[in-house]
C-alpha cells in the first residue's frame, strides 16, 4: 500500500511539475498503474471489472495525449506543454483530458469504476486522480477551444444532475456529483483558469469530508444511511451541512466557487451560460438533499427493514472533523481570494 501511495504522489508530482509532454504523460501513466491495485484490492468480480474498465479508459486517454503532443511537435517543433498551438492537437488533447476526467460525453466509465472500488479508493479517484489532468488543462488553457469546453461543461452539469437523481448507491451519487462539479470547472477554464483550480481545491475538500464520513458509517447505499443516525448521531447531523455545502448553498464553503464563476461568466458576457449552469446545479441540489434527508431527517418509525446499528463510542477521526469544519465555514475568506 505504501509503494502504491508513494507512486501516486510521484506520478502526480511529475505531471504537475513537467514542461515536456512526454514527462507529463509518464506521470499520468505512473498514476494509472498505481491506482489499479487499490481498485482491485478486494478481489470481488465487480472490483476487477472496475479496474479493467479504468485501465482501458485511461490507456486510451494516455495514447491520445501522446498523439496530440506528437502532432503538435510535428507541426511546430515544440514539445513544451504551454506551446500547444496547433488546432487539431488542441482538439485531441481536450478529448483526451475529458476522457481522463470523465467529462460528458466520456463519462460512462466513472460511476461504474467508483461503484466497484472501496470508499477510500473512490475518494482518491474523484479527487487526487483528477488533479494532474486539470493541471494540464490549466497549462494549455490559452489555446483550447472555448466553445467546445463550454458545451461539454453544460452537458456535464446537466447529465451529472439528471443521472444522479434515481441512484440509490452513495458511491454512484458521488460519481455523478463529481461529473457535475467538473462541468463548473470546465466552463470557466478558458476565461479564468485560476478559478478552475480554486473550484477543484474546494470540491476536493468537501468531497473528502463526505467520503470519509460515509466511510466511518460504512454507508454504501441509502438504506444503510437511513439507520446510521444511531451509530454516530453528531457526525450524521453535521453531514447535512457538508452535503448542502457540496450543493453550493450560501453561507457554506461550496457557494464561494459558484459565486465567483457566475460573476466571471457575467463579466465575459456569458450571462445565458451562467443562468443555464446555475439552473442545472439545482438538479444536483435535489440529490444532495435526498442524501441529507436519508441521513438526518428520517427518524423512526420509517419503513426500512434494516437492523438498527449499535451506537459506537469510537471517537470520530480528527481528519473528518477538520475537513467537515472547513467545508462548512470557509466562505468568510472570500475577500482574501478576491483581492
Amino acid at each position: 500500500k505504501l509503494i502504491f501511495t508513494m507512486s501516486l504522489v510521484l506520478g502526480t508530482t511529475i505531471t504537475i511539475s513537467s514542461n515536456h509532454w512526454v514527462m507529463a504523460w509518464t506521470g499520468l501513466e505512473i498514476n494509472t498503474l498505481a491506482i489499479l491495485p487499490l481498485i482491485s484490492k478486494s478481489h470481488h468480480p465487480r472490483a476487477i471489472e472496475a479496474a479493467t474498465k479504468y485501465f482501458l479508459v485511461q490507456a486510451t486517454a494516455s495514447a491520445l495525449v501522446l498523439f496530440s503532443s506528437m502532432t503538435n511537435a510535428w507541426h511546430t517543433g515544440q514539445w513544451d506543454i504551454t506551446q500547444l498551438t496547433h488546432p487539431v492537437s488542441c482538439l485531441i488533447l481536450t478529448t483526451a483530458i475529458s476522457i481522463k476526467l470523465g467529462l460528458v460525453p466520456f463519462h460512462f466509465w466513472f460511476p461504474e469504476v467508483l461503484q466497484g472500488s472501496p470508499l477510500t479508493t473512490g475518494l482518491l479517484l474523484s479527487t487526487a486522480m483528477k488533479f494532474p489532468p486539470i493541471t494540464l488543462l490549466f497549462m494549455t488553457s490559452q489555446s483550447l477551444n472555448h466553445t467546445l469546453l463550454v458545451t461539454m461543461a453544460i452537458m456535464s452539469t446537466a447529465l451529472g444532475g439528471w443521472m444522479g437523481l434515481n441512484q440509490t448507491q452513495t458511491r454512484k451519487i458521488m460519481a455523478f456529483s463529481s461529473i457535475s462539479h467538473l462541468g463548473w470547472m470546465a466552463i470557466i477554464l478558458a476565461y479564468n483558469p485560476k478559478l478552475t483550480l480554486l473550484n477543484f481545491y474546494l470540491y476536493t475538500l468537501m468531497t473528502a469530508a463526505v467520503f470519509l464520513t460515509l466511510n466511518s458509517m460504512k454507508a454504501l447505499k441509502l438504506s444503510t444511511l437511513m439507520t446510521s443516525w444511531t451509530k454516530a448521531p453528531s457526525l450524521n447531523s453535521i453531514l447535512l451541512l457538508t452535503l448542502l455545502s457540496l450543493a453550493g448553498l450560501p453561507p457554506l464553503t461550496g457557494f464561494l466557487p459558484k459565486w465567483l464563476i457566475i460573476q466571471e461568466l457575467t463579466k465575459q458576457g456569458m450571462a445565458p451560460s451562467a443562468t443555464i449552469i446555475s439552473l442545472l446545479s439545482l438538479l444536483g441540489l435535489f440529490f444532495y438533499l435526498r442524501l441529507a434527508y436519508c441521513a438526518t431527517i428520517t427518524l423512526p418509525p420509517h419503513t426500512t427493514n434494516h437492523m438498527k446499528l449499535w451506537h459506537t463510542n469510537k471517537p470520530v477521526n480528527p481528519l473528518v472533523a477538520v475537513l467537515t469544519t472547513l467545508s462548512i465555514t470557509l466562505l468568510p475568506i472570500s475577500p482574501l481570494i478576491l483581492t
